[in-house]
């Protein structure tokens, strides 16, 4: 039977025995493939210049270029300004805040339950589906990949990492270490995956952590690029960082030495031709580096910052070489991918995106033109065919004018109040009532997956608490000198019973005999620590250049307080000192509940 399992502490639990399990349909019981297999494959912080098929002679990506030369090309195709919103567009066809993802971390990254992600959509047809890399689209079940479609599961939820060599990781729930860089980590999990379902249908989401920062690789590939040439640049006025572009740019070739690993396992076990390959980015690039002119890099709705390289390959089915120039954006692949598959794209929410199969397959060319949009921190941009209104309201034409210089809303008035309108109808439409902040509590207690992961990321410190770092995405919590400190989570228990509590905590050997307690509602349990354990900080041994904004990691140890009664409903879970022998009381990584009984 197909396990499925719960994260326990998103990769923080390393050592941890095996979680318990609840048994799901048998992958095994799954027909053989009738319908095509899909791959998408998806990289982070990769801008649209980042391939040498998109004419970037920095550098070279002669497998991840084959697959618009051997398939299709989407020659002007649009994500979201950041990772997580775009992720959510992919999975539901939906436009993100539809879905209720509005932020990247504290829980505004989650996706709504009520959605119906391509996974759920593949599975019910009859695929075995698996993610592996980086989520970020929610970490507590059901918000979790094995709640949203997915059999298997490994890599981490969070938003972004501390170190990219063998760091803390998960499968299926079970606390692991990954093996040796994680790029190189997923393709092998994703070649396994892909040899094991060769007989049967599948679905593998495979995304990549890279080229976002920490800006680290393998030695050779940094080698080839630490003191290179760059003979493309960042447009004049962009400040470009040339040690963090040749980091990237090495970051890349590595990406594209792993898809050609994929490519070749798709020849050997014969499935190339049964096997739909997508490879896109979820945003512009993480630093100004030649972008193709373009205006705008990440977090901008500005073309470079939401222009991504999207390809797609279906041997025999596909022309080589296709080129699709009708504009198109990731709330399309949805349905694309299930007109392809012959799957109907229904039982869900109404979809924003269209199907571009009859594109692909060269039946149709007369598709209805789309205007798209793009959003980010109440920023909205909208494209068109042919022209772009950026968040202040100007109009550029696009064909003629790609990197944005000159506003022709004077001239072209009509269409710019056209647009504005539309702007203001998706507004009211769509990012009406998303307001930033996320109220939505942090879910705990579900029978099926019965241990809960809440991270720092998800919590709020109080008094002299702080976080290891600015960006939440991989932080800890320390700095708690009082006993009137405290840390918070809000929670919603789904199930009542007995939970086993475990704090994720560091504590050098003068701190030893800090209690820490745990209160929910009126639920108490706490414990006097005895026992030091003070790791380094690691993670930026493998920097090529100095990051900025990401933790540095730890490995973080349970703390086993006790157990408690918790009643169904909605309340805050709180960690307290009652007592700071030392100067301070623990670092933490978190919390763990685990449903007993």
């Amino acid at each position: 039977m197909r396990t499925r399992l719960l994260l326990c502490a998103a990769g923080a639990l390393a050592g941890l025995a095996a979680l318990p399990v609840t048994t799901v349909a048998a992958a095994e019981a799954q027909p053989k493939r009738t319908r095509p297999n899909i791959i998408v494959i998806l990289t982070d912080d990769q801008g649209w210049g980042d391939l040498s098929g998109n004419g970037n002679t920095n550098l070279k990506t002669p497998h991840i270029d084959a697959l618009g030369k051997d398939g299709a090309t989407f020659a002007r195709f649009f994500v979201q300004p950041v990772c997580s919103p775009t992720r959510a567009e992919l999975l539901t066809g939906r436009y993100h805040p539809r879905g209720g993802v509005r932020d990247v971390s504290r829980g505004g990254e989650r996706l709504n339950l009520g959605e119906r992600t391509i996974a759920d959509l593949l599975r019910a047809a009859g695929y075995v589906t698996a993610a592996f890399g980086k989520w970020h689209n929610g970490s507590q079940y059901p918000y979790h990949p094995l709640g949203r479609g997915f059999d298997e599961y490994y890599g981490f939820t969070s938003g972004h990492w501390g170190d990219y060599f063998g760091p803390p990781l998960e499968h299926n729930g079970r606390a692991v270490t990954g093996h040796g860089y994680l790029a190189d980590d997923f393709t092998d999990r994703a070649l396994a995956f892909v040899a094991k379902n060769k007989d049967r249908p599948f679905f593998c989401w495979l995304a990549y952590n890279t080229p976002h920062s920490p800006m680290q690789m393998p030695d050779p590939y940094w080698e080839r690029f630490k003191s290179a040439e760059l003979k493309l640049r960042a447009v004049p006025g962009q400040k470009e960082d040339v040690p963090h572009t040749r980091a990237a740019l090495a970051m890349c070739e590595n990406l594209d030495d792993n898809v050609g690993r994929l490519l070749r396992a798709l020849e050997e076990h014969g499935l190339a031709g049964d096997t739909i390959v997508v490879y896109l980015s979820d945003n512009g690039p993480n630093g100004w580096r030649w972008n193709g002119g373009m205006k705008g890099r990440k977090g901008s709705t500005d073309e470079g910052g939401v222009r991504s390289p999207c390809l797609l390959r279906w041997p025999g089915h596909i022309a080589p070489g296709t080129q699709v120039t009708r504009i198109a954006a990731a709330i399309d692949l949805l349905p694309t991918l299930a007109e392809l598959a012959g799957v109907a794209a229904t039982g869900g929410r109404p979809l924003d995106g269209m199907s571009l199969a009859p594109l692909l397959l060269g039946k149709q060319d007369d598709l209805p033109e789309p205007v798209l949009f793009q959003t980010w921190n109440g920023k909205v941009s909208a494209r068109t065919q042919q022209y772009r209104l950026d968040a202040d309201g100007k109009l550029f034409d696009m064909v003629a004018d790609p990197g944005q210089q000159r506003d022709v809303a004077a001239d072209h008035a009509e269409t710019a109040s056209k647009l504005r309108a539309a702007v203001a109808r998706w507004r009211q439409e769509v990012l009406a009532g998303t307001a930033r902040k996320d109220d939505r509590p942090f879910p705990v207690g579900y029978p099926a997956l019965p241990i809960t992961p809440l991270p720092a990321r998800d919590g709020v410190p109080h008094g002299t608490v702080v976080r290891s770092a600015k960006a939440p995405n991989c932080s800890y919590f320390t700095h708690w000198t009082r006993t009137d400190d405290r840390i918070t989570w809000d929670v919603e228990v789904a199930t009542e019973g007995r939970y086993r509590v475990e704090v994720l905590y560091t504590c050098a050997k003068e701190n030893v005999g800090t209690t820490i307690e745990m209160r929910l509602g009126d639920a108490r349990v706490s414990r006097k620590v005895d026992e030091a354990h003070d790791p380094p900080a690691r993670g930026d041994e493998h920097d090529r250049v100095p990051r900025v904004g990401e933790s540095l990691v730890k490995d973080f140890r349970p703390l086993a307080l006790g157990e408690v009664r918790l009643a169904p409903g909605r309340g805050e879970l709180s960690l307290h000192a009652a007592e700071i022998p030392g100067k301070q009381a623990i670092e933490v990584r978190g919390v763990i509940l685990t449903l007993v009984k």
